[in-house]
């Protein structure tokens, strides 16, 4: 769609516009942006939204005021919602921590719900995270108690647990809607190690990297051992990873076993078993000395989404590096050591696995700090190699190109329960948003779809704002008038209606002429651009049909 504004108008709003935003949609540059729709599920509130680069919403699954996210939510090809929650109060409940969950959801486009599975009782509860697979299973995460004989039983020291004297460690497992069973599961309790007392069970080498030290982990003793916040799967590997944030340590787990399997350390094409195929991140967790690489990570996963094989990055391992600095994060991409001969991951001489540093690191062009989330968080490498990061405290997302340029920009429009006014400076934790992730424009679940803008999350919204900063390069149809490359370093070539002369102007934003080329014909013009210098001009074609063009 054209969006024309006159001239005039466009000038006289766009400084005013630029200055006022401060929820909601803060830049775009679509020319470089990468086109889509972001799928937001803030915290603190039931529903999910489907928002354009403009920062309008063009969908929504509304629910009840009592639910909160749990924390994801992903929508399919066939247009399908997939998405976990929890009751807003949780006081009463006896497996708490942040990041808890309970109920798994499938809606369809029209929010009508089609399944859903309940896990929150006294000795399980789901958290965090789930994956879909290829065949509609959902693979999920959830805690398991441990009371204090188990915990002793398996060798874990009690005196440095809390007063709870419990243990809450993670398990995986795979259900299949269709059957409404549980039809795969793996338990990080079935591969311990201790040395800590010889005469119980797991008694053994804490050094073997693909087993778990059942004594490492958190200093406060916190139940909540492991606190799995991320799960991933590998469809062509039939793998599963998973973030650790409290061992600072990404796992792979092999998926091709049995149940029965993945209780043992065999079987399976690894021929592992559940013992772990991958570790990454910390390796002090298994008695090593080399340098810690992860800081309580989040958002851990394939990079494969929406890409295909010839993409620079299929298939790394991209991460949110929460706790890197004392005052800000950054995003990596790290390339495994996977090697499909032996099925098994490559290790360095001392132990560890590889990589021994990071492919890629993000961080905020501008700022560092800008980039700073002690926890939450997400990173999504594009199909058109931008990046987009989610820095979660703050409700902040922006996309990045290769040149490490800011081309979007929006900030999660809540305080706390309720919908931030434009103009609103929030603080830490008042818009806690756990991801954002980008769907192309051309996603098969949008086809036939009604995506048409129906309003903002912000109240008091700018409506006019994208219009105003929207570059738009698509032939306009009463007079033919089109202009590229955009951006541009040097030449400009515009292009109109040959029946008709041309007087091309060249202005900045705050409406002063900076060029002019009167009564150009024969339908084309190629124009030095390069003396404007870098920035945002405006070409209008007789004086009323106008284009936004970039110059690096």
């Amino acid at each position: 769609m054209i969006r024309i504004l006159p001239l005039l108008v466009l000038l006289s709003s766009v400084s005013i516009a630029f200055a006022q935003n401060t929820v909601g949609l803060l830049s775009y540059n679509p020319t470089q942006a990468y086109d889509g729709y972001n799928l937001l599920y803030p915290h603190n509130q039931p529903n999910v939204y489907l928002v354009d680069n403009c920062g309008e919403v063009v969908h929504s699954w509304e629910d009840e005021d009592n639910w909160r996210p749990a924390n994801t939510a992903y929508l399919t090809e066939e247009g399908l919602l997939y998405k976990s929650k929890r009751d807003a109060v949780v006081v009463n409940d006896p497996i708490w921590a942040g990041g808890g969950g309970a109920i798994l959801e499938i809606r369809d486009w029209d929010n009508n719900l089609i399944w859903d599975f309940e896990l929150n009782d006294s000795i399980n509860r789901l958290h965090h995270d789930f994956a879909v697979t290829e065949a509609g299973t959902i693979i999920a995460v959830a805690w398991e108690l441990k009371d204090t004989e188990a915990c002793i039983a398996a060798g874990r020291d009690t005196s440095t647990l809390d007063n709870r004297k419990q243990m809450w460690p993670d398990w995986v497992f795979e259900i299949d809607p269709a059957i409404d069973e549980i039809i795969w599961e793996w338990h990080a309790w079935d591969h311990l190690v201790q040395d800590f007392d010889s005469t119980r069970a797991n008694f053994g080498d804490v050094t073997n990297p693909h087993k778990i030290d059942v004594n490492f982990g958190r200093e406060d003793g916190h139940p909540d051992w492991l606190h799995a916040n991320a799960l991933d799967y590998n469809e062509d590997l039939d793998q599963i990873m998973l973030s650790i944030p409290y061992f600072d340590e990404i796992w792979i787990i092999d998926h091709s076993t049995t149940t029965e399997e993945a209780s043992t350390g065999f079987g399976g094409f690894s021929n592992r078993g559940g013992d772990l195929m991958f570790r990454w991140g910390n390796p002090e967790t298994f008695g090593q000395t080399a340098q810690q690489t992860s800081f309580f990570q989040h958002d851990a996963h394939w990079v494969d989404d929406f890409l295909t094989q010839s993409h620079p990055d299929f298939g790394k391992i991209a991460f949110f590096n929460n706790q890197i600095g004392v005052d800000f994060s950054v995003a990596n991409v790290i390339t495994s050591g996977f090697d499909m001969y032996t099925w098994s991951y490559e290790m360095a001489g001392d132990n560890t696995f590889l990589p021994m540093d990071y492919d890629q690191t993000f961080t905020h062009p501008e700022d560092p700090t800008r980039l700073w989330s002690t926890g939450l968080s997400s990173v999504q490498i594009l199909p058109n190699r931008n990046t987009l990061i989610t820095s979660g405290r703050f409700g902040y997302s922006f996309e990045l190109t290769p040149d490490n340029e800011i081309v979007w920009e929006y900030v999660t429009p809540r305080v706390g329960t309720n919908p931030a006014t434009q103009g609103d400076s929030l603080t830490i934790n008042q818009n806690l948003t756990f991801r954002v992730q980008r769907y192309p424009a051309d996603f098969a679940a949008f086809a036939g779809r009604d995506l048409t803008g129906n309003g903002w999350l912000e109240l008091e919204p700018n409506i006019d704002f994208c219009d105003q900063i929207l570059p738009t390069v698509e032939i306009m149809d009463e007079a033919a008038f089109m202009i590229y490359p955009n951006p541009t370093s040097d030449k400009l070539i515009v292009e109109w209606d040959g029946m008709m002369k041309a007087d091309i102007t060249i202005h900045n934003l705050m409406g002063e002429t900076l060029a002019s080329f009167p009564q150009q014909s024969g339908g084309r013009s190629f124009l030095d651009v390069a003396p404007l210098g870098q920035g945002l001009f405006l070409i209008t074609i007789n004086g009323h049909h106008s284009r936004k063009f970039f110059v690096r």
